[in-house]
């Protein structure tokens, strides 16, 4: 099925407290040589005929982010987005 992935990310002026507490935890773990870590989400949308991007975009603008807060990227998913 032609898939396409929206990947959606707080903008970067804005707080991300997940991220922040992932990063507060990271050096418990052992890891001391990150400096930042971000959340997001990342949706997939399958389409049953070719993966219209154009039509993805009006999707992830109106529906899937806020763009006050958000910014997107959209992609046609290749091999590297297979599940196991």
């Amino acid at each position: 099925m032609p898939r396409v992935v929206v990947d959606v990310m707080l903008k970067p002026e804005i707080l991300d407290p997940q991220g922040q507490a992932v990063a507060n935890a990271l050096p418990r773990l052992g890891v001391s040589d990150v400096s930042s870590v971000r959340i997001g989400r990342r949706i997939e949308i399958e389409f049953t005929g070719e993966p219209d991007l154009d039509r993805a975009r009006e999707i992830a603008d109106k529906l899937l982010a806020n763009p006050v807060i958000e910014d997107f990227a959209i992609r046609v998913a290749d091999a590297e987005d297979e599940h196991p």
